[in-house]
């Protein structure tokens, strides 16, 4: 393995996040208090607990699962998409590095500061209520599977997207509905009968579920569940990159 061609596009990537520190960390650190603080104060006021769980503390797992996935996809498809649209793309694809060891470089870049954000927010929390987590070797392992998960989602947004406007069109038309209805501000079982089936078929539900699991011992699905979707996910991620690499779609063209 080239170790240092690996080490390059990492260390790129994570040197792009330094010089925009504001809008990389600052800003969806600011975005999600704000989100604590409105839904912790207007719904945590009528919802005094969950499952035995104070609201306000109930919704952290889900923020930060919120911050997690949205920012997994925009660093790692802006990182991919940026080279294709200079044409620098090609000069990596010629250089003597295989095509693991690209997506490992950008992918890589993109969990780190996924997980950097995710402990970032998870101690910022902290400020507002008191936390506690039963399992924190369960709690980084779905933080890390989620990370690296939708960073290559956001690798393969990045390779399909042919302008700017698409980089952001699935993170706000789709992962962001789909976070929002996926038990982050709530538990499932709060639903009406037909509706808890309905979110049955929604992802996300199960990475949120298994990673509040792993603060409250407490969850919509079962973890054996929540962790088959989540690697499942991740598989399906990574046969997307090996065939569009294989075909060598929307890069050589």
């Amino acid at each position: 393995m080239n170790l240092g061609a690996v080490k390059a596009i990492y260390r790129f990537e994570m040197a792009r996040t330094w010089r925009t520190l504001l809008q990389s960390i600052v800003s969806p650190v600011v975005s999600t208090s704000l989100y604590f603080v409105v839904f912790g104060a207007a719904i945590g006021s009528r919802i005094t607990q969950v499952e035995g769980v104070s609201y306000g503390t109930f919704i952290v797992p889900g923020l930060v699962m919120l911050s997690v996935l949205t920012q997994s996809i925009t660093n790692a498809s802006f990182g991919i998409y940026f080279p294709k649209f200079i044409g620098t793309i090609y000069e990596i694809l010629s250089a003597p590095v295989s095509y693991f060891e690209i997506v490992l470089g950008y992918v890589g870049a993109a969990a780190t500061k996924s997980i950097i954000l995710g402990l970032i927010i998870l101690a910022t929390a902290g400020l507002f209520v008191p936390l506690h987590i039963h399992h924190p070797v369960w709690m980084l392992t779905f933080l890390v599977l989620t990370s690296v998960t939708f960073s290559l989602f956001g690798f393969i947004i990045g390779i399909w997207a042919d302008g700017f406007e698409k980089l952001q069109m699935i993170p706000m038309l789709i992962i962001t509905p789909l976070t929002f209805l996926g038990g982050s501000f709530y538990s499932i079982s709060m639903l009406p009968p037909n509706w808890q089936t309905v979110a049955l078929f929604n992802p996300v539900v199960y990475l949120i579920s298994g990673f509040r699991w792993s603060f409250y011992e407490i969850a919509d699905v079962s973890l054996s569940v929540s962790m088959g979707m989540t690697v499942s996910f991740l598989v399906i991620c990574m046969t997307v990159v090996w065939w569009i690499f294989r075909t060598g779609y929307r890069l050589k063209s």
